[in-house]
């Protein structure tokens, strides 16, 4: 399934679609004010590695023409991932991050992915809370990472 064949869904204010090359800039903009965004991870180049290929997307909501939440989404084949969840900080309590959570866990669905995990940093309760409300629970696996460039651990 290929980030063009989902079709955009919407809810009460919010319009869902695939990211375009018009979005980036606002989709970066959003991501740097939720605080999603980590000096070792450029965004852009996150989207443009999300739009290479047929297993991942970035889903865009709009309410009207202002970008309000994002999701990116993808998998490998068995598990689903979710990355780059934000909702506008002035918009946030509306359910719109919960409407844009239901549009990349259909996204899954539609390419016939049964699990989604998502990481969530200790430190973001917040984001935990939000979380668990869907539905998540905390996994006992423990994620172990490495830079294959030969770059130091990040926190």
């Amino acid at each position: 399934m290929t980030a063009q064949a989902t079709m955009p869904s919407s809810s009460a204010s919010l319009a869902i679609a695939p990211i375009t090359d018009a979005d980036i800039a606002d989709v970066v903009a959003l991501w740097q004010a939720c605080g999603l965004t980590r000096p070792w991870n450029d965004p852009a180049a996150d989207i443009a590695l999300a739009r290479r290929g047929p297993n991942s997307a970035v889903l865009v909501g709009r309410d009207a023409d202002a970008i309000v939440a994002t999701a990116m989404v993808g998998h490998d084949g068995h598990r689903g991932w979710v990355y780059y969840v934000a909702v506008d900080p002035n918009r946030q309590g509306e359910g719109l991050g919960r409407t844009i959570m239901a549009a990349a866990e259909d996204w899954l669905r539609a390419a016939g992915v049964p699990k989604l995990q998502l990481l969530v940093r200790r430190e973001n309760a917040k984001a935990g809370a939000f979380y668990q409300s869907l539905g998540y629970d905390e996994s006992t696996s423990v994620m172990l990472a490495k830079w294959l460039d030969g770059r130091e651990a990040t926190p």
